[in-house]
């Protein structure tokens, strides 16, 4: 597979993980830098390490999990997502963030926006194509744009506070959505 043709998969797949990493990075007010490096780290492993783990699992695995992974993407967006708007309207809390956030909150995270990673490391494995290097460019790409996102979100988080947890809620069952009607409808 070409190199171009890899860069293209790893931005596509990448997209999901800046925009969540914007709205989490909204909650951000210091240690940008660290914070931006712990969610690169953590979206960039899982983009990494779904495609190899597709791969390896061929397509058996597929058939199973290809049925249900966009309603798992879906759910668990669309949970945090609405745990978000619902603690930035009533105002008694600090929404789901990355700043203070928890372990777990960031997994959940990384695997949610992982998942159709899994199905491209099948294709990778029907089409013969080795998978070393369109991993580490898949998880290369989303480490950048996800440590860029989270820098954009604080950035822009500093002027609408919780204008802008709103948003990233919104954004992120946008983006549940979104992988579910591509699933359903095409």
């Amino acid at each position: 597979m070409e190199f171009a043709t890899t860069l293209l998969i790893a931005v596509g797949l990448a997209m999901d993980a800046f925009a969540v990493a914007i709205s989490g990075g909204a909650t951000v007010r210091e240690d940008r830098a660290r914070y931006a490096l712990i969610v690169g780290a953590l979206f960039g492993g899982f983009q990494a390490g779904m495609p190899v783990l597709g791969w390896l699992g061929g397509a058996s695995l597929a058939s199973s999990i290809g049925v249900y992974d966009h309603w798992i993407a879906f759910l668990l967006l669309a949970l945090i997502g609405g745990k978000m708007i619902v603690e930035a309207v009533r105002g008694d809390g600090d929404g789901v963030q990355f700043a203070g956030g928890s372990m777990a909150t960031f997994l959940v995270l990384a695997i949610a926006t992982s998942i159709d990673a899994l199905a491209v490391g099948v294709t990778f494995a029907v089409l013969d194509t080795p998978i070393l290097w369109p991993a580490v460019t898949i998880g290369a790409v989303t480490f950048v744009l996800s440590a860029a996102g989270v820098l954009i979100g604080s950035a822009f988080g500093r002027v609408s506070g919780r204008k802008v947890e709103i948003l990233g809620g919104v954004i992120l069952i946008a983006l549940g959505l979104r992988i579910l009607l591509d699933h359903i409808i095409f």
